[in-house]
C-alpha cells in the first residue's frame, strides 16, 4: 500500500473501503478490550474458517447438482504467490533499524539533558502522560487514536482555513508566553540554531 493509496484511506476517497477498514480495525480493538488476544485471533480464525469451509462445501453441492466442474472455489487465490519479496522486507527493517538509532540517541540526548529546555519540556510530557496513563488504558488510547486518524483528515479538510487561523492563534501565544519566560528565567535561552 502506498502513500496516495492510505492519504485515500484516511479522507474517506472510497467510503466503503474506509468503512470496512476502520469498522475491522475498531471492531478488532473493541473486541480486544473484552477478550484476550489469544482468544479474540482465535474467534477470527474460528469465524473465517467457518464461512470458507461453507463456501466450499456450497460450491461443492452446486457442482455436483449442475454436473458441472468448476474446480476449486477458491483456486485463483491458492495460485497466487504470497512471499514477501526480500529486498521489500530488506528496505522497511532498513527504515525500521534507522528510525530505531535515531530514537534511541534521542532519548539518550533527552534524559542525559544535553539541552535543558527539551529535557524540561520531555519532563513535562512524561508528567502528563503519568495522568493519562490513570485515566485511560492503552487500548482505550488506540481505539480513541484510530477514531481520531479516521476522523481528524476529513474534518481538518472541511473546515482548513478556520482551523488554521486558531491553530496560527494558538501558536503566536504559545510564542510569546514562552519568549517571556525565558526571558525571565536565568539559564533558559534558547541556544542559536
Amino acid at each position: 500500500m502506498d502513500a496516495k493509496q492510505v492519504v485515500d484511506l484516511l479522507y474517506w476517497r472510497d467510503v466503503k473501503k474506509t468503512g470496512v477498514v476502520f469498522g475491522a480495525a475498531l471492531l478488532l480493538l473493541l473486541s480486544l478490550t473484552v477478550c484476550s488476544i489469544v482468544s479474540v485471533c482465535s474467534y477470527v480464525g474460528l469465524a473465517l474458517l467457518s464461512v470458507t469451509i461453507c463456501f466450499r462445501i456450497y460450491k461443492g453441492i452446486l457442482q455436483a447438482i449442475q454436473k458441472s466442474d468448476e474446480g476449486h472455489p477458491f483456486k485463483q487465490y491458492l495460485d497466487q504467490e504470497v512471499a514477501l519479496p526480500e529486498d521489500v522486507v530488506h528496505k522497511y527493517s532498513d527504515l525500521a533499524l534507522a528510525k530505531l538509532n535515531k530514537t534511541v540517541c534521542e532519548l539518550r540526548r533527552l534524559f542525559l539533558v544535553e539541552d535543558l529546555i527539551d529535557s524540561i519540556k520531555f519532563a513535562g510530557l512524561m508528567w502528563v502522560l503519568t495522568y493519562v496513563g490513570s485515566l485511560f488504558n492503552g487500548l482505550t488510547i488506540l481505539i480513541l487514536v484510530l477514531i481520531g486518524v479516521f476522523s481528524c483528515p476529513i474534518v481538518y479538510e472541511k473546515h482548513q482555513t478556520q482551523i488554521d487561523h486558531y491553530v496560527a492563534l494558538v501558536n503566536n501565544q504559545v510564542k510569546d508566553i514562552v519568549g517571556k519566560v525565558q526571558a525571565k528565567v536565568p539559564g533558559m535561552k534558547r541556544k542559536a540554531e
